[in-house]
């Protein structure tokens, strides 16, 4: 590839990584474990944004299970977040693979 050509790719990279950030923000996924008795919701930056537990899970004798439970919810919600990614950056970069992306 020509050099000059990558250079003005390069601001068009950047307006699309742009887009992307902006797109990632409004990204909102809940994981669920249990049967929906822990759910865990995540953003687009892997922030946990809230938390529902249903009151049969929380049992004062068996609080293993509901730090289990909880963080059974979290990977849930953290694949489905990893997955919307991956679909957003895809069509954003049109099939572009870039290093540390994790595509």
């Amino acid at each position: 590839m020509n050099p000059f050509d990558m250079v003005k790719n390069l601001k068009n990279l950047e307006g699309t990584m742009n887009t992307m950030k902006e797109e990632l923000a409004q990204i909102s996924e809940t994981g669920s474990s249990g049967g929906n008795i822990v759910q865990v919701t995540l953003n687009g930056k892997f922030e946990v944004t809230a938390v529902k537990l249903d009151p049969i899970a929380v049992d004062p004798r068996d609080v293993q299970m509901l730090q289990d439970l909880i963080v059974a919810a979290h990977h849930a919600a953290m694949d489905k977040v990893q997955e919307r990614i991956k679909e957003k950056s895809g069509s954003l970069l049109g099939g572009l693979n870039i290093p540390g992306l994790g595509m």
